[in-house]
């Protein structure tokens, strides 16, 4: 047998006056930032013996003894003032990311950390690694901890966006693919439902699986300087166990009568479709689902699958779009296989979400900048997110060996900082840097920058030059109260490669941003024929913080009507550009939100004819 050893839930009977006392002082307060509720916390710990209590212990308390005691009835706003970190879900969805498990890459990146451990590219020590190995890379368990998480600390459960990192996603067997959406669909439908499962899978992984945190003894260091034997290999290897259940699994199942197990990397795509379809009004619904992959594994024929699983949107790593660059670091595919994957994934209506890597082989700070200011002026690229991953020298990479011969090293603070405000500065509306500096301990850097808040130090810096970053994340109204008369709408029309891209947003004065739609104008050959004749809305997206299914938040931009106003006008440029029907990359989640307005169900999109009065 094994235990977890996990912290004793506080019992709240026993500290009930304490935990009474602080949340009348945090409803009385009229406003209170952040610092001002820790100071509280602080204060009644002093007065009550030391007892510091976790936001999550003080929104467990208030469920429990709303109405009670002189505290109010339970109202969803106040829960507001106990969250941990509102940002999180301030984008107006939850995020919940899930890994993938360590596999073969058909990548031989020089840059690429080789922690066998972990999927390519990733590293034990990040936080979301962590978590993924806690729970053995299942998809079930690591879902359901990461809503129950959630739900403790305040957050929302019922919009989540499902984000599955690791490796390369086109890589992994189909079955494993299916099986593995399933499996977060029948987690997002048994935490609705107030069913956990997880004891009995986290017992069966025990039994059975190598990738048990209890069983995964590997310690294998790889040395980047002196690489024997590749990622690849190593995996292979060491996880031998694991290869097995992925690649033959399905021939035990179909031919040998093979009882079926939760573990068993097999599900069908029927077996998808009806997750999907129960998902469509669930009480946890998935309104975005993310995979990543590389331009070389991207085809007609993968997009469209790809679609199938329910993706809406793909994070991509274009890393550079140098060829030389590109050869230097062994990245195996060209600039011509990215420009050709962004343009199937745009004809199918995908976000395209992409990773740029300054400061790699080859390249120099100039080159740097040149790069990214070729990625927003060329059709073919221009991103819709982007990532800004500057490279990091970890000790298990190759590039250890490039470090060591002179023949390269990390950019100084200086050079960093400058090349970034560059790329801020070149960053158009109608892109979200989401992330800039990759979330990487700084014990498992060896040399280079190390600050993991470098945007903040790049947005301070252009503040105090008078300027500021345009991008959509750095404009969005967040958890701001909106009033609809200080909005307006705003287009923006650019060349997407493929045809006509127009950005609409509704900004404030000052271009804080409330909402925004990407409105398809293809003049290509459609993707599939279900795409025939037709315009394709590719995001809608309503800012603020997340608030439940039916829940109303005065005043904040989600429940504005904004988004039915961007479908409406997106429909009318459609028609009036000659589209006979305004097609649109619905996720599974919010299928049911679109029929209400005019969409009907196809094979992969909800598609509206247009009408004289742009109405179904």
């Amino acid at each position: 047998m094994h235990e977890k050893h996990l912290k004793a839930p506080l019992d709240l009977d026993t500290h009930r006056a304490g935990l009474i006392s602080i949340l009348k002082a945090i409803f009385a307060a009229e406003t209170l930032s952040p610092s001002d509720l820790n100071q509280l916390v602080r204060n009644q710990a002093r007065a009550n013996g030391g007892q510091l209590y976790s936001r999550d212990e003080l929104i467990r308390a208030y469920r429990t003894y709303a109405g009670t005691d002189g505290l109010p009835p339970f109202d969803g706003a106040l829960i507001q003032r106990l969250r941990l970190k509102p940002v999180r879900t301030s984008s107006g969805v939850t995020p919940v990311t899930v890994l993938t498990k360590p596999f073969p890459c058909p990548g031989e990146c020089i840059f690429c950390p080789n922690d066998v451990r972990m999927p390519k590219s990733y590293l034990s020590d990040e936080p979301g690694a962590q978590r993924a190995e806690q729970n053995s890379f299942d998809p079930y368990l690591q879902t359901m901890s990461r809503l129950t998480a959630y739900y403790n600390i305040g957050h929302p459960t019922e919009k989540i966006e499902i984000i599955i990192l690791g490796g390369t996603w086109s890589f992994y067997p189909e079955t494993y693919q299916l099986w593995f959406v399933k499996r977060i669909f029948d987690a997002l439908h048994d935490y609705g439902a107030g069913i956990d499962r997880s004891v009995k899978i986290e017992g069966m992984l025990f039994e059975q699986s190598q990738l048990h945190p209890l069983r995964n003894t590997t310690h294998v260091d790889v040395h980047g300087e002196q690489l024997d034997k590749s990622y690849n290999q190593i995996v292979q290897s060491i996880y031998e166990a694991e290869m097995h259940r992925s690649r033959d699994v399905m021939t035990h199942i179909l031919h040998d009568g093979h009882e079926r197990s939760p573990l068993d990397e097999y599900a069908t795509w029927d077996e998808l479709e009806a997750a999907h379809r129960f998902n469509e009004t669930a009480p946890s619904r998935c309104v975005g689902l993310v995979i990543e992959t590389r331009p070389d594994q991207i085809s007609a024929e993968e997009v469209l699958r790809v679609r199938r699983l329910g993706c809406t949107k793909v994070q991509i790593g274009f890393q550079s779009l140098n060829d030389t660059v590109l050869k230097m670091n062994r990245r195996g595919h060209t600039v011509a296989a990215t420009r050709r994957a962004v343009r199937l994934l745009r004809s199918a209506g995908f976000k395209i979400h992409a990773h740029w890597m300054p400061n790699l082989y080859g390249s120099s700070p100039q080159a740097d900048v040149e790069d990214y200011q070729r990625m927003f002026d060329d059709p073919d690229f221009r991103p819709d997110e982007l990532k800004i991953y500057p490279c990091s020298l970890i000790e298990s990479a190759e590039l250890m060996r490039h470090y060591k011969n002179g023949t390269w090293e990390p950019y100084s603070h200086q050079a960093l900082l400058d090349t970034l405000i560059e790329c801020l500065r070149a960053t158009p509306e109608y892109c979200r840097l989401t992330r800039i500096i990759r979330d990487i301990p700084g014990t498992d850097i060896v040399d280079g920058n190390k600050l993991t808040n470098f945007r903040q130090i790049v947005e301070d810096t252009l503040k105090k030059r008078g300027e500021r970053s345009r991008d959509i994340r750095a404009r969005e109204v967040r958890y701001q109260q909106v009033v609809a008369g200080d909005l307006h709408l705003d287009e923006q029309w650019y060349d997407g490669g493929i045809g006509q891209e127009v950005f609409l947003q509704f900004i404030t004065d000052t271009r804080e941003i409330a909402g925004f739609l990407r409105l398809s104008l293809p003049t290509c050959d459609p993707i599939t024929p279900e795409l025939a004749g037709a315009a394709m809305i590719r995001e809608v997206h309503v800012y603020g913080q997340a608030i439940d299914i039916g829940e109303v938040s005065s005043g904040k931009a989600q429940h504005a009507g904004l988004g039915t106003q961007l479908i409406e006008r997106a429909a009318a440029l459609a028609q009036e550009h000659g589209y006979d029907r305004l097609a649109v990359i619905s996720a599974v989640g919010t299928r049911a939100y679109y029929r209400k307005r005019g969409f009907i169900d196809g094979v992969l999109y909800q598609m509206r004819t247009l009408t004289t009065d742009s109405r179904a």
